[in-house]
């Protein structure tokens, strides 16, 4: 993207001596904030390289099973999980099938910032201390062998009128972030359900310091983790019908746009989506992505990028962009111009299938990088761009 732009402005330059410096002042802009980006991703030390799991257990309390029965275990299982990622790409509306929680309920209960880091930042646990707010509980329609991880949470913000979005923030986010864009968009008469994903914060399983275990190694479970999400988020839309709000949207950032996209396609109540950043194959974001090394790390010895991809085809957006397209709605797509997480590349291919199914759709393409998004001032221009659509993509 560096060099797109690089060539653009050149295109305009009328003079060869201020188009030289205007290719010199981008080059080195680009190499910045290219050091920017990698000095964030190396802020977190506590990433674990895991090898290679297939995780066939996981796959036990799946649909689109086509006669295998549960707890039989295939004598090649790569072949199994990639058969399977074919039958539940056919399938995904049974795949992403659920049965609607009874155990709908509000807590009042206190914030707590959940770091990922190896040391919490004591400044943000003494911000929040003692304060309280409004969450949304429920059981998880998908179960796990991790009791934390299948109570699901979803801090709410309510707002009069009848637009609402579930928002899921980005991977191994904290469980204050996002909280200012919540509010924000409680000002514009928008209510929020920031929904904790699987593995996150208040969910992440006794010992675990990092959401790992939604993202990782281990094949099934990561598959078993996105199902998850993407079945927490219908839950979430269950739950705002039944207090009367009827015009339903999502947003989803990084990890979270994924769970968002897949929701989306699977689910015609959502009528306005918002991607904040955006990415094609699953595998090819854990593969070549700068905050992923150490899972491509431990993959790496045993599996290549297009057996990997086959296995995560049924998690990956790019499988399902006809069901996206069987609803009408409105769609933002953010990407970032020195993204070395979600490739702008990989972005681009977003952009080109929603423009080749006629989707409506707008972009934005912010001059940053993955994790500078959420650095100032780049944040704020992240969050006017969603505010400013969120705010008339309703109408």
């Amino acid at each position: 993207m560096g060099l797109q732009r690089v060539q653009f402005a050149a295109a305009w330059c009328a003079e060869p001596e201020s188009c030289g410096s205007l290719l010199l002042m981008l080059s080195r802009y680009g190499r910045w904030m290219e050091g920017w980006e990698t000095r964030l991703t190396s802020v977190d030390n506590n990433r674990i390289v895991r090898p290679l799991d297939f995780g066939i257990e996981w796959t036990q309390q799946w649909p689109c099973r086509n006669g295998h029965p549960p707890g039989l275990v295939p004598a090649d299982c790569e072949d199994h999980l990639r058969d399977y990622n074919l039958r539940a790409v056919k399938s995904s509306d049974e795949f992403f099938s659920y049965r609607r929680p009874e155990d709908f309920r509000l807590e009042r209960r206190e914030v707590e910032v959940c770091s990922t880091r190896e040391i919490p930042d004591p400044q943000l646990e003494s911000k929040v201390k003692g304060t309280h707010a409004s969450f949304l509980r429920f059981t998880s329609p998908v179960k796990t062998e991790y009791p934390e991880n299948n109570l699901a949470n979803a801090r709410w913000f309510p707002s009069r009128g009848r637009r609402a979005v579930v928002l899921l923030p980005h991977w191994n986010s904290d469980a204050i972030s996002y909280v200012g864009l919540c509010r924000l968009l409680n000002l514009l008469g928008i209510a929020v359900l920031r929904l904790s994903m699987p593995y996150h914060d208040v969910r992440r399983p006794t010992g675990v310091h990092r959401a790992d275990y939604a993202v990782s190694a281990n094949i099934g479970r990561t598959l078993d983790a996105c199902r998850q999400g993407v079945i927490d988020v219908r839950c979430c839309l269950d739950w705002l019908e039944q207090q009367g709000y009827n015009r339903l949207g999502i947003v989803g950032t990084s990890l979270g746009s994924c769970y968002a996209f897949l929701a989306a396609a699977h689910d015609a109540r959502i009528r306005v989506a918002a991607f904040n950043h955006a990415s094609t194959y699953f595998a090819d974001v854990v593969w070549h992505g700068q905050s992923t090394r150490h899972i491509r790390e431990g993959l790496e010895p045993h599996i290549d990028l297009e057996r990997l991809r086959g296995l995560w085809a049924a998690i990956s957006p790019m499988s399902y962009f006809e069901q996206y397209a069987r609803w009408p709605r409105k769609s933002l797509i953010i990407y970032a111009a020195y993204d070395l997480t979600f490739l702008p590349e990989f972005s681009r291919q977003v952009v080109n299938e929603f423009a080749r199914y006629g989707l409506d759709h707008k972009v934005v393409v912010l001059p940053c990088g993955h994790y500078t998004t959420g650095e100032a001032p780049y944040k704020y221009l992240d969050g006017w761009h969603l505010a400013r659509f969120l705010s008339g993509a309703f109408a």
